[in-house]
């Protein structure tokens, strides 16, 4: 049995408005997410459990992380050094961005409950790969961008900032605790700044 929504186009709007909608929720519960945003707790208010551990590869190669959405269980691969740090927020927000996209959370709590009945109901984990180009993939990483980077604080942390100089911009990612990388591609998203990729110059949209 299998609790994976169908693939289908989901708009930068809709991504958007999905992890904001997180956001408020969150606040009407006095739950707000503080800065740095730590993800996990993000997680926690879903009621998914977090555990980084090894998982070994499968004959396609490396597992950067899974979701066992009987378990509401994300599990981070702690092999894979580049996903600590930065990236680690990065990468929980990516497995939350699965969970609220692509698994049909309704039918999870079917399957729990027939469970709990006994029926031993088995669904397969959801595998993400760091390597996966996959257009779901690029879904649930911009879902990712929004939720730890939404626009209202953006907004408001770079009121005191020049986003045109590389100090303002790690100064405002250490605010974040995402990485600069993380960082300059949701602000290139938004459209607030352009980046060459030749010379490394920040130009900015001075409309925003």
């Amino acid at each position: 049995m299998s609790v994976f929504r169908p693939f289908r186009f989901i708009s930068k709007l809709e991504i958007e408005a999905s992890a904001l909608d997180i956001w408020l929720r969150m606040s009407r519960s006095h739950r707000e997410p503080e800065l740095p945003i730590d993800a996990s707790i993000i997680a926690e208010f879903l009621d998914l459990d977090l555990v980084w551990d090894a998982i070994p590869d499968d004959e396609q190669g490396a597992i950067a992380a899974r979701i066992l959405p009987l378990e509401k269980l994300i599990e981070i691969n702690e092999s894979i050094p580049q996903l600590k740090g930065g990236f680690g927020e990065s990468t929980i927000a990516h497995e939350i961005g699965h969970w609220v996209l692509h698994i049909d959370t309704e039918q999870v709590e079917r399957f729990i409950r027939l469970n709990q009945k006994g029926m031993k109901v088995q669904v397969k984990p959801f595998l993400c790969r760091s390597s996966n180009l996959a257009r779901i993939e690029w879904q649930a990483q911009y879902f990712a961008g929004c939720l730890l980077m939404p626009q209202h604080v953006l907004t408001e942390l770079r009121q005191d900032k020049d986003l045109s100089k590389w100090q303002d911009l790690y100064r405002l990612a250490e605010e974040l605790g995402v990485t600069i990388s993380n960082l300059t591609t949701r602000l290139q998203d938004l459209g607030w700044i352009y980046l060459d990729a030749d010379t490394r110059k920040i130009s900015v949209d001075r409309a925003y």
